[in-house]
C-alpha cells in the first residue's frame, strides 16, 4: 500500500495546500519511469544542480522549458533511416524520448544549462524578492508618525523656506 491519507492534515493546516498537492500528486505519479537517470546536488545555500544523463543525445535533441515552479526536461530523438538501423547489431544504449518533470520551490529561476559529455548540467538559484526578504522593523516608530529619513534634506528644505 503506497497511497495516503493527507486529509487529517488539511484539516488542521492553512496555507500548506499546495505542499500537500504535491505530496499527492507525486505518490499517484510514481510510476517507476527513471530514465533518464538524474542527480539534485545543493551546491551552496541559495544554489542546485540538476544533472541529468542523456547519452547519444545532441544539444538540439534535447529542450528544457521553464515555466512557475515547474522544470520540463525533454529529450526527442531524430527518426533513423532504414540504412542506420540495419548497421546496428546490439543496441545497448537507450535512444527513446523522454521527458523529465521537476517541480521547483518559489523564487528558483534557472540560470544556465550545458551539455556535455552525455551529462546535461542545469543550474538553479534561489531569487528572493527583496519585499520577500525579511527587514527590521523599528519599535516605538508608529505609522502616523513621518519618519525622516535624511537630516541634510531637511536642512535644506528649511534655508529654501527662508
Amino acid at each position: 500500500m503506497r497511497t495516503f491519507d493527507f486529509t487529517p492534515y488539511r484539516r488542521s493546516t492553512i496555507g500548506f495546500d499546495r505542499l500537500f498537492d504535491l505530496l499527492e500528486n507525486n505518490t499517484r505519479a510514481s510510476t517507476g519511469e527513471n530514465y533518464p537517470p538524474f542527480n539534485v546536488e545543493r551546491v551552496a545555500e541559495d544554489r542546485y544542480r540538476i544533472t541529468l544523463a542523456v547519452a547519444g543525445f545532441k544539444q538540439d535533441e534535447v529542450e528544457i522549458t521553464a515555466q512557475q515552479n515547474l522544470l520540463v526536461v525533454s529529450g526527442r530523438k531524430a527518426d533513423q533511416t532504414d540504412a542506420q538501423k540495419s548497421a546496428v547489431l546490439h543496441l545497448g544504449i537507450a535512444n527513446r524520448s523522454f521527458e523529465r518533470r521537476f517541480e521547483l520551490a518559489d523564487f528558483i529561476v534557472v540560470e544556465s544549462a550545458d551539455l556535455a559529455d552525455g551529462l546535461l548540467t542545469i543550474e538553479l538559484r534561489r531569487e528572493v524578492p527583496d519585499a520577500m526578504k525579511p527587514r527590521r522593523v523599528a519599535i516605538g516608530a508608529s505609522a502616523t508618525q513621518p519618519v525622516i529619513a535624511n537630516d541634510a534634506a531637511k536642512g535644506d528644505d528649511s534655508a529654501n523656506a527662508a
